[in-house]
């Protein structure tokens, strides 16, 4: 069968309440006849968190690089409803010669904003991550906690519907890990933005998603989408299921043979 032309394969929409980004049979096989991905059927619903979790080479960060528009599938369709997107990396990639200010701004301003309100843009994100008083330091002067935060708050200064975060907190120790899923959560509860969160940490999807997708390799395929039993909620005041998120880690852990809980 032959490929899809690129410029059929990719469909940018507005539409109501369909969800904001679909996979339909979507699969990556590159020139060199490397399947990296099996078709993969996926939705991700607006305004919520999908965790992708699986091991190293299931092709993960493809899924991701697709719904970016950075790659095209090979066969299949994939559709995004916004153009409002950011990018977020494993590395913070903050500008050492550019303060934390500087650094948060410079999406807009690269976007063309306004200099007056990409900096209300910029000093809205910066204090939405709780940064204020660290505007004009330096990255040299930052922990990495604190440079993930500004990566984040560069992020949303697109005002972006879609955020798409490739395993944005694997650098970090359990503690700064733990505190920046728990400013993830914050901003989704003011912003309601939709997350495509890729991580190999099987508590961390369970605890960031209101559906986890899990992939698996050989090529990469996803074998079930779970809804969270007990998902982040718009209160954050409102207390969770521990013991149904144990079970749906130790579910998912089984899946994948024991890896990751």
């Amino acid at each position: 069968m032959s490929a899809v032309p690129v410029e059929n394969r990719v469909e940018e929409q507005v539409v109501g309440t369909d969800p904001l980004v679909s996979f339909d049979g979507a699969d990556k096989v590159y020139s060199s006849g490397f399947r990296a991905l099996a078709p993969i059927e996926l939705r991700l619903p607006r305004a919520e968190i999908t965790a992708l979790v699986g091991p190293s080479g299931c092709g993960k960060s493809t899924l991701l690089r697709m719904a970016a528009g950075l790659t095209a599938p090979t066969n299949g369709s994939l559709a995004r409803r916004t153009e409002r997107m950011s990018y977020v990396f494993q590395d913070p990639t903050l500008l050492a010669w550019r303060s934390v200010r500087a650094n948060v701004e410079l999406v807009a301003r690269l976007q063309g904003v306004p200099r007056q309100e990409r900096r209300q843009r910029a000093q809205d994100a910066i204090d939405l991550v709780g940064l204020r008083g660290f505007e004009k330091a330096y990255p040299r002067e930052l922990s990495g906690g604190m440079k993930m935060r500004a990566s984040l708050a560069r992020s949303l200064t697109s005002e972006p519907e879609l955020m798409l975060m490739d395993e944005p907190f694997a650098a970090l120790d359990e503690f700064n890990r733990e505190k920046m899923g728990a400013e993830l959560i914050s901003l989704w509860h003011t912003r309601q933005v939709t997350v495509m969160f890729v991580t190999h940490s099987i508590p961390e999807a369970v605890r960031l998603g209101h559906q986890i997708a899990v992939m698996g390799t050989g090529p990469g395929h996803l074998k079930q989408v779970f809804r969270s039993p007990s998902p982040p909620t718009a209160d954050p005041k409102t207390a969770r299921d521990d013991k149904a998120l144990r079970e749906l880690r130790t579910e998912i852990s089984t899946m994948l043979g024991g890896a990751g809980i």
